[in-house]
């Protein structure tokens, strides 16, 4: 297991647009090249943005694009046609495959705070689509078939609460809110924690609720 620590994420964004960034993975200006991908994970993206903040329309290909609100409202607008409004506990996902060009703002008048997650796609090609399934449920995970990847939700009401985490070649956790324990390490929100070839280990919350991302990865 490889814990990677919050305070270690590279830095981006546009601060004085409003927006800020916190970047997993290698990323844009950032080249690590120990650090390009885990699995199918290519990119786990904390991002914030300032009310009437946004990126403006930019194009994106052979990438799923994953996005989980913590707060506010994201609007999203791609070229396929699409339009929605993304809130908390909403899963969205764009598949850009052969091409795709999209922009996200935050029209509303709070704060906006995401967890946008790239992975790349088993094949190549293809046309693009775009999903967004409202409330998800703790039980439900959600499948990105075309990566070989299952997301799972966690949230833990209290010291205590644990929940089983799923056995996988690769396993990809990320924090979003609250304190957890896996294993021997303690993760706090931001925290992120790599797993190849572990079975049977639980997630524990240590102080008050938590709410985790869990990506279950085929290879």
């Amino acid at each position: 297991m490889d814990v990677r620590r919050a305070g270690e994420r590279y830095r981006g964004g546009d601060p004085a647009a409003g927006i800020e960034s916190l970047h997993a993975f290698s990323f844009g200006p950032h080249y690590d090249p120990d650090n390009l991908r885990f699995g199918a994970v290519i990119a786990c993206n904390e991002e914030r943005l300032a009310p009437g903040a946004g990126f403006d329309e930019h194009p994106h290909s052979h990438t799923e694009i994953v996005t989980w609100v913590v707060e506010g409202e994201l609007t999203h607008r791609d070229t396929a046609g699409h339009e929605s409004v993304v809130r908390a506990g909403d899963v969205q996902r764009l598949s850009s495959a052969g091409g795709v060009r999209h922009a996200e703002r935050n029209d509303g008048d709070t704060p906006l705070a995401f967890v946008q997650m790239w992975l790349a796609p088993l094949e190549p090609g293809g046309d693009p689509a775009y999903e967004i399934v409202h409330g998800i449920a703790d039980s439900t995970p959600y499948a990105v078939p075309e990566a070989g990847a299952m997301l799972h939700v966690r949230r833990l009401g209290g010291p205590g609460e644990r929940t089983a985490v799923p056995d996988a070649p690769r396993t990809y956790l990320h924090v979003v809110r609250g304190t957890v324990r896996v294993g021997p390490h303690a993760l706090a929100a931001g925290d992120a924690l790599r797993a190849e070839g572990g079975k049977g280990l639980e997630l524990i919350a240590a102080s008050g609720p938590a709410e985790v991302l869990i990506w279950e990865l085929s290879g």
